[in-house]
């Protein structure tokens, strides 16, 4: 069994119809409710009849929840990509094999460099990113690679293609935390549709490799859907059934989302069905509310604006002065870029705004197990 199985006793097609029913009273008994919430709850607080008449509620809940459980404190975190090939022919994605660019695979010394420039911006939780390559970026090369990062790093994650579980329980011996593997969409017939060639386009595997990991005994699992890519109800009901499932399951995993929408990239994609920063905002409130537990990211996709304005309301982690290409640390500006980063200030300019509003920036730790700050950070201002 897997979350492969889990997902057939649904109908996925019924999901949106279920949150535009939702009706002001299943609203209310969704934010009075004191235990585990179902699926419907869920779908109440995701409706327009939640958004119209009780955004300002959720936000006052979702900002009580999070300061219970994890304080004042905001895991900061930095991308670092390997490489920018990637044999998957994906509609959305400026690493597409579909697009011609200059490709490149970085060398450890170039890694060594990036978490040398990566270490002076005080990060020590770091975010190895890789397009999917199995011959020139695989575990030979994920062997190589994570004990050169290691040093530079007390809380190591990937987002990388998917592995095998004696994969994964091979990388945690070298210092592997966290994993995220976002599902991009959970409904077949779009992702068939995005995913038209490599190994991504194998649904299935996508999707049991959160199963992998929790078997694995990873520390975090990151899960997410591309916003935009589909209709965000039906994804966001399954990301919320895929949460439940590994709470379940693999009760020992820490668990995160991440909010990514769709932003401009080589191939000129565009969203499905935007989302708005109204709805986004309530999505970020109804999954505190569904699970107080969770870790919650909000990257650089967003403009400088809007991540200060959600900050408080359920955000645990923060990037700043990211690079979405190869190198970028180091020596910007020689490759392409994944996805154009919308926030662009610095680490220095985001902390100050993040220190305004009463929130410590935590650039040493990121396990959801050990929320405290120990130790000062050590950027030079």
């Amino acid at each position: 069994m897997s979350f492969y199985h889990e997902m057939q006793r649904y109908d996925l097609e019924g999901f949106s119809q279920l949150v535009e029913s939702r009706t002001p009273r299943d609203v209310e008994r969704a934010l009075s409710r004191t235990g585990t919430l179902e699926l419907e709850d869920f779908a109440a607080l995701i409706s327009e009849s939640a958004r119209r008449q009780y955004l300002k509620v959720m936000a006052q809940q979702a900002m009580q929840l999070t300061r219970r459980r994890f304080g004042r404190c905001v895991n900061m975190y930095l991308p670092l990509y390997l490489s920018n090939l990637c044999t998957n022919k994906c509609a959305y994605c400026g690493f597409s094999a579909f697009n011609k660019f200059k490709r490149v695979v970085l060398s450890l010394e170039e890694i060594k460099e990036e978490c040398e420039a990566m270490r002076r911006l005080g990060y020590e939780n770091l975010l190895l990113v890789a397009g999917e390559s199995e011959r020139r970026c695989g575990m030979p090369y994920y062997r190589q690679v994570l004990p050169v990062v290691k040093p530079y790093a007390s809380y190591l994650q990937m987002e990388v293609q998917p592995l095998e579980t004696a994969d994964y329980a091979e990388l945690k011996t070298l210092g592997l935390d966290a994993v995220s593997v976002y599902q991009e969409t959970y409904h077949p017939g779009r992702y068939a549709q995005m995913h038209l060639g490599g190994r991504k386009a194998d649904m299935r595997y996508r999707l049991e490799t959160p199963d992998r990991l929790g078997q694995a005994g990873i520390d975090k699992v990151g899960l997410g859907a591309l916003l935009g890519l589909y209709d965000w109800r039906v994804d966001l009901l399954a990301l919320a059934l895929h949460i439940r499932y590994m709470r379940s399951t693999y009760w020992r995993t820490n668990l995160s989302v991440s909010f990514p929408r769709i932003r401009p990239a080589e191939g000129g994609f565009q969203p499905y069905l935007p989302v708005s920063d109204g709805k986004l905002t309530q999505l970020i409130c109804a999954l505190r509310i569904f699970d107080p537990e969770l870790d919650l990211t909000i990257s650089t996709r967003e403009s400088a604006h809007f991540r200060d304005a959600v900050l408080p309301l359920g955000i645990t982690a923060l990037s700043a002065g990211s690079s979405t290409e190869p190198g970028g640390y180091a020596h910007r500006g020689q490759y392409l870029e994944q996805w154009t980063v919308n926030d662009d200030r610095s680490v220095d300019e985001v902390v100050a705004v993040m220190e305004k509003q009463g929130f410590e920036a935590v650039f040493h730790n990121a396990s959801t197990t050990y929320f405290k700050s120990t130790a000062p950070r050590t950027a030079a201002s």
